[in-house]
Parts: structure tokens; C-alpha cells; sequence
């Protein structure tokens, strides 16, 4: 694999500098560029068309969440490589988790994320999987739970009138599921996973053993074509499934 090309928008200095020194100390990671506010790291990523751009929700001029709304909007409009984004959040406030989830932001992390993790988002984000931090994934299933999955919900911090709806389920999914449906045990289980709890926290809520809840989760992650259960927490939101 080659090195992934990422700019960084990040607007307090000693952030962005300190995670530019840190991301350039693993040898995949190439930071060709890196931007104070969202005006010059759209700019920035217009030129060098990066593969990855790691932003921060909290600029100064627009948010993180419009800045993502208005590259997603250009690259639907021109035949442009598509750079994936990667929302930082120093909150999980859940306005905030929400309005990212719906800009259309690839993957989402709190800041306080370890460095291999950053660096684990950054790659499974360039791979075209989502990557979504435990605590951000909770809060979408709280919401989830209470609202329903095509409800449009408007950007936080933001004059855009517009709102962006987070889809139901993408086509390709729906097939996938009306052929292999989960079933109710599984779905369960999935909730679960989506909160965060463990095999053996699973199996103690449920009331089963740790190796009936591997059985639940390799066939979930069959059915929703998962690589991992983190992945399949992404899709499960996405689609809706867990309520």
C-alpha cells in the first residue's frame, strides 16, 4: 500500500502541529498540507486532492460540518477524486455527533482518541470503511431509537438553511438484507455491539454464553458483510436496523 495523502484542518496551532508531527512519525502516513480555518483547507484540498482530510468540527469561519456538506456537494457535481473526511470532535454533544453524521462525513472521532487509533481511523477511512469512535456510535443509537432513520436534521453552528437527511439504507444494503435478514436474537446482539459491550458483556446481558454471542456476531457480520464489528455498528446506524 502506498502512502495515504492527508490534510489536516485544524484551527488551534498547537493542535495542529502536534498531530502533523505526530501522523508524519508512521511511515504510511504522508500530511501534505495542513489548514487553520475551513476557507483555506477546502482550498487546500482542491489543489492537492488528498485521499484522507482529517477536520475539525470547531473552525472558525464554518464548522467542520459545512465544510463537509460543501466538498461532498462539489464532488457530486464534478468528476474530481473523492477525498474522503474525517470529523474531529472535542465533544460528543449530541447535536453536534448528529449533524456530523448527516453532512456525510465518512468516518467520526472524538479528539481524544489514542494516536494509533487516530491512525487506525485515518487507514480503515482511506480503505472506503466508515470509522466511528464507541462513544459517538451510542449517542447515534440513542437518537436512532427516538427518531425515525430518514429524518432530516439541520447543521449545528451553521447559517445553512438546508438540511441533510441520514438515508435509511443504501440500495446495495437493502438487497443484501432482504436476503439474509437478521434475525431477532441478532438484532439484539447488534444493539449491543452498537453500545459498545463486549462478547461477555453480551452474553451476561442476554443471558447466553460468550460462545453463542461469537456465533450471533460472525453471522452478523456474514449478513452485513462487515469486516469488523465496528464497520457493522456504522451499517446497522446507516440502515436503521437497530431501534
Amino acid at each position: 500500500m502506498g502512502k495515504i495523502r492527508v490534510v489536516l484542518i485544524e484551527d488551534h496551532d498547537l493542535s495542529r502541529i502536534g498531530l502533523c508531527a505526530a501522523l508524519k512519525q508512521y511511515g504510511h502516513i504522508e500530511i501534505i498540507a495542513d489548514a487553520a480555518n475551513a476557507t483555506e483547507g477546502l482550498q487546500k484540498i482542491q489543489v492537492y486532492q488528498p485521499d484522507v482530510a482529517v477536520v475539525d468540527i470547531g473552525l472558525p469561519d464554518m464548522d467542520g460540518i459545512e465544510l463537509t456538506q460543501r466538498l461532498k456537494q462539489s464532488q457530486a457535481e464534478m468528476d474530481t477524486p473523492k477525498t474522503k473526511v474525517l470529523i474531529l470532535t472535542m465533544h460528543d454533544a449530541e447535536d453536534s455527533v448528529m449533524a456530523a453524521f448527516a453532512a456525510g462525513a465518512d468516518s467520526y472521532s472524538l479528539k481524544d482518541v489514542s494516536m494509533d487509533n487516530l491512525v487506525q481511523a485515518i487507514k480503515t477511512t482511506y480503505e472506503g470503511n466508515a470509522w466511528i469512535d464507541p462513544a459517538i456510535a451510542r449517542i447515534v443509537l440513542k437518537q436512532a431509537k427516538t427518531t425515525k432513520p430518514s429524518q432530516t436534521i439541520a447543521p449545528v453552528n451553521s447559517d445553512v438553511s438546508e438540511t441533510q437527511s441520514i438515508e435509511a439504507v443504501g440500495e446495495e444494503y437493502q438487497q443484501m438484507l432482504e436476503t439474509y435478514p437478521l434475525t431477532d436474537r441478532e438484532l439484539e446482539v447488534l444493539e449491543l455491539i452498537v453500545a459498545g459491550c463486549s462478547n461477555a458483556e453480551i452474553a451476561d446481558k442476554l443471558y447466553i454464553t460468550v460462545g453463542t454471542v461469537k456465533t450471533h456476531v460472525c453471522h452478523i457480520l456474514n449478513k452485513l458483510c462487515a469486516d469488523d464489528r465496528t464497520q457493522a455498528a456504522v451499517r446497522a446506524l446507516r440502515a436503521g436496523l437497530v431501534r
